[in-house]
């Protein structure tokens, strides 16, 4: 059965937002500032990670580390900059 899972975290100014669909094939989709950025499918429950670029002057690269399973998904905004981890909350929408 697929279900959505949302995901958010306001970084360097910027709006970064995460669906995660889970199911058979997982599909993870990434906004930034409400703009689809980045796209990736995996298999089962495998992490997936998906690079983008926050428009900043110049553009910082980042990364969504998505976990559509076991369990409950979860998402990390991973940024270069600084080598930081940062837990993006979930949203219930």
């Amino acid at each position: 059965m697929r279900a959505r899972h949302h995901f958010h975290i306001d970084h360097l100014g910027h709006s970064v937002s995460v669906t995660v669909q889970t199911g058979h094939t997982p599909v993870v989709e990434v906004l930034v500032d409400g703009k689809e950025t980045g796209h990736a499918t995996t298999h089962d429950e495998e992490p997936v990670t998906v690079r983008v670029e926050l428009p900043t002057d110049p553009p910082t690269p980042v990364a969504v580390h998505a976990t559509p399973g076991p369990g409950e998904p979860r998402c990390l905004l991973l940024t270069e900059a600084d080598g930081e981890a940062h837990v993006m909350a979930p949203r219930p929408y």
